[in-house]
């Protein structure tokens, strides 16, 4: 893909897509008043958390609609410029925080105060307009039949290391997602290159290694599990935990682990904020809290159970800085030396 091509592929993806559709839709509970959620978050994940604020509140009645995160940043960017079609969201979640921060940037929020988004701490809300509800680590996987032991790379070091070494054995086999399809790639990528120790020398070992810049998580998971990659690079580790893929093995980085807060927001012109409050303080509560643990959305705590000592924690802050991920100099520079790394397409 040409320069040209990544420019106007990002330059699309913040522009109202009137085309742009839910991936899929659910339904939670049968009150006789309707609320909207637009999240990017698969249903069959936080489906069990769903259903139970449905049944905790037996008047409303919750339809999920599942997004790709550009598609949703562009539906809820036309809702709140007054285009677009169809009904606004009641309530937003995001795993592209950046596009949440651009979005109450713009005045496109709703205000709110409650006990529980109080208690957050402040690199997780911002303005009373968005509000981080998970953490989860961004991670290398790697296919347990095709390495282990003392093979696995337990840093970036280290993986910049292997592909030095093993050009030829790793090539077209690290995959990571295309940063042009993929909002919550470019935002791994973007926050990477803040990191100056490291990008520039792993940009050259993908490029070495010709390593494959594609779709999806899912997609990403499956081609390790099934050893059509021997890595993959800055995946959400929610997700891997959700397939629980025997032969897929995971790696929070010594050096640093990114800790993405999936955000949550109340559009301004939302017609059901009641139900949206109540929703946002049920996934502050304690019990869904320890829903989302289960399913992977919120790291544990406790270091001994992963690992990661607690200065190798970067976590992704809800805040203003997240605007210079959308600057359109900084895109355009990203996009230029990640065109030189990657072979694009999904396939090696």
């Amino acid at each position: 893909m040409t320069l040209l091509r990544y420019a106007l592929a990002t330059l699309l993806a913040l522009l109202p897509v009137p085309g742009a559709a839910q991936e899929d839709i659910a339904e939670f509970g049968s009150g006789a008043t309707e609320m909207t959620l637009m999240s990017t978050t698969d249903i069959a994940i936080i489906a069990p958390v769903m259903q139970r604020f449905a049944d905790l509140n037996p008047d409303l009645l919750l339809r999920y609609e599942q997004w790709g995160s550009n598609a949703l940043f562009a539906r809820s960017r036309a809702a709140c410029e007054g285009g677009g079609q169809g009904a606004p969201a009641d309530a937003i979640l995001s795993s592209a925080v950046h596009h949440m921060v651009w979005l109450v940037n713009a005045a496109c929020a709703h205000r709110y105060v409650s006990p529980r988004t109080s208690a957050l701490p402040p690199v997780r809300r911002w303005r009373d307009e968005v509000w981080g509800l998970t953490e989860e680590p961004a991670v290398i996987i790697y296919n347990k039949r095709a390495l282990g032991g003392a093979e696995v790379p337990r840093s970036r070091f280290a993986l910049l290391d292997l592909m030095r070494e093993a050009p030829e054995a790793l090539r077209g086999r690290i995959a990571t997602y295309d940063i042009a399809a993929s909002g919550l790639g470019y935002l791994f990528a973007h926050s990477d290159s803040l990191e100056a120790s490291t990008f520039g020398a792993m940009l050259e070992g993908f490029a070495r290694v010709d390593a494959v810049a594609t779709c999806c998580s899912t997609e990403i998971i499956r081609g390790v599990a099934d050893g059509q990659y021997d890595f993959a690079y800055n995946v959400l580790g929610s997700y891997v935990a959700s397939v629980a893929e025997p032969d897929v093995g995971v790696i929070l980085p010594e050096d640093y682990t990114l800790i993405l807060s999936r955000s949550y927001m109340i559009p301004r012109g939302a017609r059901q904020k009641e139900g949206a409050t109540r929703l946002l303080d049920f996934l502050l509560s304690a019990e869904a809290q320890g829903m989302l643990a289960e399913i992977g959305l919120v790291m544990s705590a406790d270091a001994d159970e992963h690992g990661l000592v607690p200065s190798a924690r970067r976590l992704i802050a809800l805040s203003p800085s997240l605007l210079v991920a959308l600057d359109a100099n900084t895109r355009e520079g990203l996009f230029s030396i990640w065109n030189n790394a990657f072979s694009l397409g999904g396939s090696p």
